[in-house]
């Protein structure tokens, strides 16, 4: 809740309506959630990419960019990720409104933390999980944090020494092991069809 009662959200001068007709498309936020390495932010670019080259408005708040900027002060304590959560939800938010595709590349490991997402944005709201395996992300390591966190160098790493459940009911599911970037991409897009986001490939 706000800290002051004396606010007031202000009016905007253009609807998202009006903006949704100029883009040609809804407005809608895509949580791409999986292992760390699962290929999140690979899949999110490439969809960022393609979107771009249709004319579609779109943005990516990738994880790791949030984390060095606007969620910078927050650590991994469980009500740091909660907060790191919440700040990217009414971001997500804030951009659907204004009629962006967004494309949120984050591990948001547990079911709680992807709620908010939900209750925060609602109809606007799609889950889509990059179903890597542990064992497969393990061994992709890019950033050696898993190496790291077997070590104990690391504590609290999702996959590790802290939990990740996948989602229940995601609204799509993309095995990021086995399935090549172009063959994922190409499901997500028909999905973002069929769903109504973007126009029916």
């Amino acid at each position: 809740m706000p800290r002051s009662n004396n606010l007031l959200a202000p009016t905007a001068s253009i609807s998202r309506a009006q903006r949704e007709t100029r883009n040609g498309h809804r407005g809608t936020a895509i949580l791409l959630t999986g292992l760390p390495a699962a290929g999140k932010s690979t899949l999110a670019q490439a969809l960022h990419a393609e979107l771009f080259e249709h004319g579609v408005q779109s943005v990516v708040l990738d994880g790791d960019g949030l984390r060095v900027g606007l969620n910078r002060d927050l650590g991994f304590t469980d009500s740091d990720r909660l907060e790191n959560i919440r700040r990217a939800s009414e971001l997500a938010a804030l951009l659907v409104e204004n009629g962006q595709v967004v494309i949120l590349a984050m591990i948001a490991p547990l079911v709680e933390l992807r709620e908010l997402f939900a209750r925060r944005l609602g109809e606007d709201y799609r889950e889509v999980w990059c179903s890597a395996s542990l064992a497969v992300c393990e061994q992709r390591d890019p950033k050696g944090h898993y190496a790291r966190a077997r070590r104990g160098e690391l504590a609290g790493f999702t996959g590790v020494s802290a939990p990740y459940e996948p989602p229940p009911c995601a609204s799509l599911a993309l095995d990021t092991g086995a399935l090549s970037v172009e063959a994922c991409l190409d499901r997500l897009l028909t999905w973002l069809g069929e769903c109504a986001v973007l126009p029916k490939r």
